[in-house]
């Protein structure tokens, strides 16, 4: 006996308490989504202003960008258990009050030390909020054809979010206060909320809801021990903490693997990691992370420090990375089904390598359109050639149960290496900053020039500066050029470690992924992001 397809798509339906109103949760969701990814990259545009309003030091800076990826990326699967166990609906709104009240405590930060602990906290909520939102959708939109709709939409909004992000972040920064980067999240998120109380219906898993909480507190503290092992290297690799932290950090995980090879209802199931073809989509994907978080975060300082970019022109200048993301994102979705994965993932980063190095060439008075532009198209193109079929490969072969897990897995890791590789490359720019400067001469003061002349040197306008005696004018002339090229070569040196980590997944590609085309899962499967 055949079943009625119209039946048993009636009976999901009538069993979905959302489906009367999956069009208004639709709109409820990409807010969300969309509040989610501004944040990754609205921040960037204005930390140039943050840092100088706290007084936070160049090392210190990475913080703000790094407390927030490696909260979100640490939290993100034991995110998404609770909003399964807990409650979809209940997940959102405590996700959502939880991300907004961080905000606000970042918007008003008076010290570095708040704002970082509010970055902490937007990604200790976002970890929440994500898998809670795209689980709510998930179970909403049963139907394939409308599934496929939605999931459009969502992913429409986490490729165009960031460009987005870059504008806003400009806009405000420039023309309201860098706090609204942040404070804007706290609108967003009370109407959000506000629609979702009465319209989105409640869920949550049946089943063994067991919490691995071993695995989450030894996941997270030792992959912030990594991270600050790493960030402490700028006294040198060996320096006592940096081999203590990182030393600890590499015990608490390998003391991870074991509690989850042990655990009845683990928080990340091994065998969805130990597979030659995820195993590498995941490497690749926190790789992926390090060189988009960590590596192009020097291009917004380089765009408004040494160039002199305003905000709003820097979000402008960064846009056609995130179009050339977008661009090759589509291509690569329709060339997976007739090339496979394998010769798009290894031809992604050597596309972005090359873009990379081509960032190391600028200076401290060359062109954005012939040093920056090329090289910030190339990496996007690269990047969203990689990004699909590392998405789809990362699922090959997950059992349903652990479907979740695995596509979580992805998010987390490209959240994970971008706080590692903001870790990383900020050490390398500081240790190349610093190399700079204690290898070239300062320029010599005139003589009979007053000390307090000298501490309150900075860029003054054109017509200040010809107004200068000559001598103290090629003094403060040479002494700008003298520090804006130990900041650029701070960041060339950071682009260059950026393409060398990139172009590493060309080789493990071709060595482990196997999967073929046919082995690819159908249709469209949500991938977590942020």
């Amino acid at each position: 006996m055949t079943t009625n397809p119209d039946i048993v798509s009636s009976q999901k339906n009538d069993a979905n308490p959302n489906y009367e109103r999956r069009w208004l949760v639709l709109c409820i969701v990409a807010i969300t989504q969309l509040t989610i990814v501004l944040d990754a990259t609205i921040v960037n545009i204005a930390l140039p202003q943050a840092q100088e309003d706290l007084g936070i030091s160049d090392s210190g800076r990475a913080w703000v960008i790094t407390a927030y990826a490696l909260a979100f990326g640490a939290l993100l699967l034991l995110g998404g258990r609770i909003a399964d166990y807990w409650g979809r609906k209940r997940s959102f709104l405590v996700g959502m009050a939880g991300f907004a009240i961080a905000s606000a405590i970042g918007g008003l930060a008076q010290e570095g030390y708040q704002l970082f602990a509010a970055r902490a906290g937007q990604g200790v909520f976002a970890a929440l909020l994500a898998p809670a939102a795209l689980a709510i959708l998930t179970t909403t939109f049963t139907d394939e054809k409308e599934r496929a709709k939605a999931f459009g939409v969502f992913g429409a909004i986490a490729g165009g979010g960031a460009a987005v992000g870059l504008l806003l972040g400009g806009v405000l920064t420039e023309y309201a206060n860098w706090r609204w980067c942040l404070l804007v999240n706290v609108p967003v998120a009370i109407i959000a909320a506000a629609a979702a109380i009465p319209l989105v219906k409640e869920s949550k898993a049946e089943g063994d809801t067991r919490y691995d909480v071993p695995g989450a507190i030894l996941v997270a503290l030792g992959l912030g021990s990594l991270v600050y092992g790493f960030t402490e290297a700028e006294d040198g690799w060996s320096n006592l903490a940096t081999l203590g932290f990182i030393a600890l950090g590499i015990v608490l995980l390998a003391a991870f693997v074991v509690v989850e090879s042990r655990s009845p209802n683990p928080l990340l199931p091994l065998g969805v990691l130990l597979d030659r073809d995820r195993g590498s989509a995941y490497l690749g994907s926190a790789i992926v992370g390090a060189a988009l978080l960590g590596g192009t975060l020097y291009l917004t300082f380089y765009f408004q420090i040494v160039l002199g970019f305003s905000p709003v022109i820097a979000g402008v200048a960064s846009l056609p990375m995130t179009g050339g993301i977008m661009m090759t994102a589509a291509a690569a979705s329709a060339l997976m089904p007739r090339v496979g994965p394998k010769p798009l993932m290894a031809a992604g980063p050597v596309a972005s390598a090359i873009g990379l190095l081509l960032l190391t060439q600028i200076g401290v008075d060359t062109s954005y359109w012939t040093h920056v532009l090329p090289g910030v198209v190339l990496l996007g193109l690269g990047l969203g050639l990689l990004m699909v079929p590392m998405q789809n490969v990362a699922l090959i072969g997950v059992a349903d149960h652990d479907a979740g897990a695995a596509s979580a897995l992805v998010n987390a890791a490209l959240q994970i290496g971008g706080a590692l590789g903001t870790a990383v490359f900020t050490t390398i720019y500081t240790s190349a900053k610093s190399s700079y400067l204690s290898s070239n001469t300062a320029p010599v003061a005139p003589a009979g020039m007053p000390p307090e002349a000298l501490a309150s040197q900075t860029v003054p306008p054109d017509s200040e500066l010809a107004a200068l005696p000559e001598p103290i004018r090629n003094f403060v002339t040479s002494t700008i050029d003298y520090m804006f090229s130990a900041e650029v070569s701070g960041y060339a040196h950071a682009f260059a470690a950026a393409a060398i980590m990139v172009v590493l997944i060309s080789p493990i590609v071709l060595v482990l992924v196997r999967a073929r085309k046919t082995d690819l899962p159908a249709g469209d499967t949500p991938v977590h992001m942020g």
